[in-house]
């Protein structure tokens, strides 16, 4: 046995690292890697909990015959289907022929549209259970977090949660898999872009998962990315309750597209006049430059948003019109808003976001500011009351 691996108890780590993606799910910069974690409980009976991405199978089957050598694994916990979890079920099939499936009705419909896996199965509902020998583990269903199969396992006897994605983040495990051993500065930002971008859509599953979850003694949380959670749960379930209700800290997101510098002069103006009012936490981001991920992890971080955009070719501008698509399929809500946007002979930028507005669930400050060619001192003027319409509101939060 090795002891590097041990996570409590029985209960051992085999992920793996992925340092050579750059795009998760082919849109998201990883400039940390990212981590596929898989877990091997060595009981009377073994049972494997999820699997990895097939590109990692050779290093992830070392693993795993680091602990348990010729002997066979009895189950194989089925807990999300996405690939980068799901990867690696036809190998370990292969390899593991007499390998019992556990899963509910929806995991089953994916096993075979993914991978055409037949075999033994072990389709479980909401509360059953599977006992291993010393390990008794109970599965909860919490679909939509953020597939519609995903399944969380408990262990009864060590208190420990498989997560599957949820309490996940960007990042690889660096040494070790265990929050106690590794510097963890780099998780917390990547853990609210993690759920921003990938879970962001799902926040009323995500409270219904921890409505049921909330009954349970759980000294540790295996996630299916990131690290093992033991010390910090309190902070990491802080983060994904106050995520999924859409609740965030006091502070502006500036999301705008400039072609030659005009509507940034605005962002600027606005970001100035904001800082003047007592406002610390201002972000401000060129949609051009700074990828979409960060902005959406920072709107999901702050309560304030103002969006710019220049007029291009009679619509928003096309990273702007980018962004805000994103936010309606998240539906964020509960969110403080206002808008301004500039123009050469014609404008439709701010009118096309008037529309925007009106199918959103953001809460509208102020009018909105439209400039035509470059700053004047009566749009100078108007952006500065813009920056105190969203000042007073975020202020007015204070006194509640």
């Amino acid at each position: 046995m090795n002891a590097k691996t041990v996570i409590k108890g029985k209960i051992h780590y085999v992920g793996v690292n992925d340092r050579n993606k750059h795009l998760f799910e082919a849109m998201w910069p990883l400039p940390y890697g990212v981590s596929y974690n898989s877990y091997l409980i060595d009981d009377g009976v073994v049972a494997l909990v999820d699997t990895v991405d097939v590109a990692f199978f050779e290093t992830y089957l070392r693993k795993i015959r680091e602990i348990i050598g010729d002997r066979p694994i009895q189950y194989l916990i089925i807990n999300h289907m996405e690939p980068d979890h799901s990867g690696s079920i036809s190998l370990i099939r292969k390899y593991y022929p007499d390998i019992v499936l556990v899963g509910n009705r929806q995991t089953f419909g994916m096993v075979e549209g993914f991978y055409g896996v037949a075999g033994e199965r072990y389709e479980v509902k909401d509360g059953d259970f599977l006992d291993l020998g010393h390990h008794r583990l109970r599965f909860y269903l919490t679909p939509m977090v953020h597939w519609p199969e995903t399944m969380m396992t408990y262990d009864e006897t060590e208190h420990v949660l498989f997560s599957g994605d949820a309490f996940g983040c960007f990042g690889t495990v660096d040494g070790s898999c265990m929050d106690t051993r590794i510097n963890l500065d780099k998780y917390w930002d990547e853990m609210v872009r993690y759920y921003a971008n990938i879970v962001g859509k799902y926040g009323s599953p995500v409270q219904k998962a921890l409505a049921k979850l909330s009954g349970l003694k759980i000294d540790t949380i295996c996630s299916t990315h990131g690290p093992v959670w033991t010390e910090n749960i309190g902070k990491v379930a802080g983060i994904y309750d106050r995520l999924s209700r859409y609740d965030a800290e006091e502070g502006v997101v500036i999301a705008y597209g400039s072609m030659y510098g005009n509507t940034e002069q605005m962002a600027e103006a606005i970001a100035a006049e904001l800082a003047e009012l007592g406002i610390r936490n201002i972000v401000m981001h060129n949609v051009s430059k700074s990828h979409a991920s960060y902005i959406l992890g920072d709107i999901f971080k702050y309560r304030g948003l103002i969006i710019g955009s220049p007029t291009y070719c009679n619509q928003i501008y096309p990273e702007v019109e980018s962004l805000l698509s994103k936010l309606a399929v998240r539906e964020v809500g509960n969110r403080y808003f206002a808008y301004f946007g500039s123009y050469c002979w014609a404008g439709a930028a701010v009118k096309r976001m008037a529309d925007f507005v009106e199918k959103s669930k953001f809460e509208l400050v102020a009018d909105p500011v439209e400039m035509k060619q470059s700053m004047t001192d009566i749009t100078r003027m108007q952006c500065e009351a813009l920056a105190r319409a969203m000042a007073g509101r975020l202020k007015k939060d204070r006194q509640g």
